[in-house]
């Protein structure tokens, strides 16, 4: 969003984004070109900025204000992004303990419908809330939020989300949500599904529920354990039992626009899925039969 508020002086700007840096112990010098800070409470924002000469204008900085309530499984609902039948199936997937993904693009409101799913969260139930950027907020009593951070300016103090889900294992946890998963702790998230920690809840950028299985395959691969292909894919398989595929669509709305069961794999050693629900007319509507065939959503190739 454009505003009128100006910095004076790209100078001043430029001293304001250092000060802040200096504030959160985080680097911003020439070894490291960006920054990722969220400010204490209660105002909550996340900063991040780019100096330059990453950035040809000189200093960005882009400031994420968070929701300070959390949307219902209603809300959705109400905003026609849900249906009721929809709803009902996922706050009982949640209560089943269903490994469960949340898939869509950047901004389409995955954060946003992961918290939802996590209102249904039994309240006797241990969650610990593993995140880069803490934005989760669970309204359960028993949650631990871990937030990873990168190295101080002397280099050491770095806490990875790898990190954290080590030592996420040792506190007894019934429920794991990984905030989003990027990098190489989806293979620790998806073995440890394996492993018989079922109810995680995560997210992931994809354009579709296949993408979604392929990028956690791959990024399994990314973990730096040597393992053939064939092995992650099917602890994928095996591991994700729902994918929920959220998306902009009219208006920029945000809206769930398929739900689908994965089937594991068929000969041919490919994802298969079971359609329940899916978004035809502008609805999201219950799947007339059970298909293996995932109908197209946008940017699935």
């Amino acid at each position: 969003m454009k505003t009128d508020y100006r910095f004076p002086s790209a100078a001043a700007l430029e001293t304001a984004v250092r000060n802040l840096a200096e504030y959160v112990d985080r680097p911003l010098d020439a070894r490291h070109h960006s920054l990722e800070a969220r400010l204490p409470e209660p105002e909550r924002f996340r900063v991040h900025a780019i100096a330059s000469p990453a950035s040809r204008q000189g200093m960005c900085v882009s400031i994420r204000k968070f929701r300070d309530d959390v949307r219902t499984f209603d809300s959705w609902v109400a905003r026609g992004s849900l249906t009721e039948e929809a709803a009902d199936y996922l706050r009982a997937a949640v209560r089943a303990h269903r490994n469960i993904i949340v898939s869509g693009g950047t901004g389409a409101g995955k954060t946003s419908l992961l918290n939802t799913l996590s209102s249904a969260v039994d309240e006797a139930e241990r969650a610990i809330v593993i995140e880069d950027a803490s934005e989760l907020r669970l309204a359960q009593p028993h949650v631990l939020y871990l937030e990873a951070r990168p190295a101080g300016p002397d280099g050491h103090g770095q806490v990875t989300i790898r990190d954290l889900f080590v030592d996420s294992l040792r506190m007894r946890p019934d429920r794991i949500i990984v905030g989003e998963v990027r990098r190489g702790e989806a293979l620790d998230l998806v073995q440890s599904m394996l492993s018989g920690h079922d109810g995680s809840l995560s997210t992931v950028h994809a354009s579709s529920p296949r993408l979604a299985l392929v990028r956690l395959e791959t990024l399994c691969l990314m973990s730096g354990v040597d393992m053939p292909v064939y092995v992650a894919r099917q602890q994928v398989a095996s591991a994700i039992h729902l994918i929920v595929q959220i998306a902009r669509v009219e208006e920029g709305r945000r809206a769930v626009v398929a739900i689908a069961t994965v089937a594991g794999l068929d000969r041919e050693q490919r994802y298969r899925f079971r359609t329940v629900f899916h978004r035809r007319d502008g609805q999201l509507v219950r799947a007339a039969k059970r298909s293996d065939r995932i109908p197209p959503t946008p940017g699935d190739p």
